[in-house]
């Protein structure tokens, strides 16, 4: 689950925030465009930099490693979403707050490719072809398992509970990562048609009834699919 994970981006206010957010897209796109051309052990940060017209400084002000620029982090996501679990939908059972905390985040996910321009399922898919060069896959894999830790911690304060001692949370966890994996994968599998945010919401209400064979989730993927057939 990356950032963008959690919280949908909201419209820049200022010429300023505009301008940062325009830099942040290029950095990202240019990321993309040479580790698609060259491989990723054939990149540096100067790269990138160059390529997008910025000093070294300015791509290190945005993102702090290359592999953050290909995958949109940021330093603060697990924070971040430790805390939007933790403390999220108070008074609702910790499931509903995962379903809208993934929910929210596979929605942002997809809001932030469609700001890099072009086909936001194509994004995706090049970024999983890129994801076939090991270095990428261990970057990713490190980053999704803090992620996942901070799934952890934060549904272990939701419910008072010890993660070493109750391996509730850690099931959780790992629930709620499978299911913003499998909702992305979908989405553009699907070319975008099915919403990812939708997706993952009725993945959660198909949890929430014991994952009948018979379902929404399911209904929702054959209808669109159909759809696209006509």
């Amino acid at each position: 689950m990356t950032a963008a994970g959690t919280t949908p981006p909201r419209s820049p206010s200022s010429l300023r925030e505009r301008k940062k957010l325009a830099t942040r897209r290029a950095l990202r796109q240019v990321a993309l465009d040479l580790i698609a051309e060259r491989g990723f052990a054939h990149v540096t940060v100067e790269d990138i930099a160059a390529a997008a017209e910025v000093s070294p400084r300015t791509f290190f002000n945005y993102f702090p490693s290359k592999e953050a620029a290909l995958f949109g982090t940021d330093p603060d996501d697990a924070a971040a979403l430790r805390e939007r679990v933790a403390r999220g939908a108070p008074g609702q059972p910790v499931l509903d707050a995962l379903r809208t905390v993934v929910a929210g985040g596979v929605s942002a996910r997809a809001a932030e490719l469609a700001e890099l321009g072009g086909d936001p399922a194509e994004w995706l898919r090049r970024m999983k072809e890129l994801r076939a060069d090991p270095q990428l896959r261990a970057a990713q894999a490190a980053q999704m398992a803090k992620l996942e830790r901070a799934l952890v911690e934060g549904i272990a304060e939701r419910l008072g509970a010890d993660p070493e001692r109750d391996p509730y949370p850690g099931l959780l966890a790992a629930v709620a990562a499978g299911v913003f994996r499998s909702s992305m994968s979908f989405w553009a599998a699907s070319g975008g048609t099915v919403p990812p945010g939708r997706l993952a919401d009725l993945a959660f209400r198909a949890l929430a009834d014991g994952l009948p064979e018979r379902c929404a989730l399911r209904d929702v993927a054959a209808h669109d699919s159909r759809k696209d057939d006509r």
